[in-house]
């Protein structure tokens, strides 16, 4: 009833403050009601509901009168909500997907790194970009198409071209790497011969063992220090002092695609922030990070849930600086 909330104007008031953050909550739970889903349960969409015919839905005069005034018996139906078109969701190839989780499959190899490769665009016209041509197992390549989604060293990009090898046990992809993923991720420093992390993107109703990562690296960090505590490798990192806030202690991060729990943080600027993880023996057979250098770039991505809580709660905090200076402003006058 909008006349009774609207008549509560403090409440009105709150609700319209509150509008970010209860966004976000209600994305996340969306969010989460999708990873629920069953696979079989949409082969090609997200099921809905069945709507109510309007011609069978009981009316009652105070309702009626929100219809628009074309709804006539004549062209009901053409007013009924189509379900495929409002539920329809992340899809490949009929499966549900979940971005990746950071449990990086395999290491594959890099057979060309081509950095000035001519490019036919969308209007017949060429221009010239990097490509990637990357070797990987038969198993990682089974269920890969051209244009699925690849996350190499934890960057989500598009395959352009595969050959899986079928019966040979090993196969090949490529990718096109544009210059913006260039600037934001250690990729311009990748050559044939090199080893990359890959992840094949996540089915919402896989196992998570990791956690959700978008493959949208934030920038890269520098290798400070790494030494040894018994079976496992320690690492101090640097990361880009804008990303720093949203790395906390114990917390997710994701390290050239690879899903990591963050054990120390230092804010301090005297002389970097840095934060530090470790990988025990297991991990350090599985991923390219024990092979990284001190000075080394990494590709790193913070948690998105914190980055978009962030997001949300910022406006509220705008709005209560802004109510605490015009407080104080009052109490000068007083």
């Amino acid at each position: 009833n909008h006349t009774l909330i609207r008549g509560q104007g403090s409440w009105w008031r709150m609700m319209q403050s509150a509008a970010p953050l209860s966004g976000c909550i209600l994305a996340l739970a969306c969010l989460h009601n999708l990873l629920l889903l069953p696979s079989d349960a949409a082969p090609s969409f997200i099921p809905c509901p069945p709507h109510p015919s309007p011609s069978s839905a009981r009316l009652s005069p105070r309702h009626s009168r929100f219809l628009p005034s074309s709804f006539t018996s004549r062209n009901r139906r053409a007013h009924q909500p189509s379900p495929v078109r409002r539920h329809r969701c992340f899809l490949r190839r009929g499966q549900l997907t979940a971005l990746f989780s950071g449990i990086v499959e395999e290491m594959g190899t890099v057979l060309s790194a081509e950095k000035d490769k001519e490019m036919t665009l969308w209007d017949g016209t060429s221009g010239r970009g990097v490509e990637l041509t990357i070797e990987a197992s038969e198993g990682t390549l089974e269920d890969c198409y051209v244009g699925c989604s690849m996350a190499v060293n934890g960057v989500c990009l598009t395959v352009t071209e595969l050959d899986k090898g079928e019966g040979e046990g090993r196969g090949t992809f490529t990718v096109g790497v544009a210059p913006e993923t260039l600037r934001r991720t250690n990729l311009d420093d990748v050559s044939a011969g090199n080893a990359v992390n890959l992840e094949r993107s996540l089915p919402a109703d896989g196992r998570c063992s990791g956690h959700f990562v978008q493959g949208h690296v934030d920038g890269t960090g520098v290798v400070l220090d790494r030494w040894s505590e018994g079976e496992s490798l320690w690492l101090k990192i640097g990361p880009p002092a804008e990303v720093m806030p949203f790395i906390v202690e114990k917390g997710f991060i994701a390290v050239d695609g690879t899903s990591l729990t963050v054990c120390d943080v230092n804010r301090s600027h005297d002389p970097q922030p840095w934060f530090t993880l470790m990988l025990i023996a297991h991990t350090q057979q599985c991923v390219t990070l024990p092979t990284r250098d001190v000075g080394d770039r990494v590709n790193i991505e913070v948690d998105v849930m914190g980055k978009y809580v962030a997001q949300a709660a910022g406006a509220l905090i705008d709005r209560v600086n802004a109510l605490e200076n015009k407080v104080k402003e009052l109490e000068g006058q007083t």
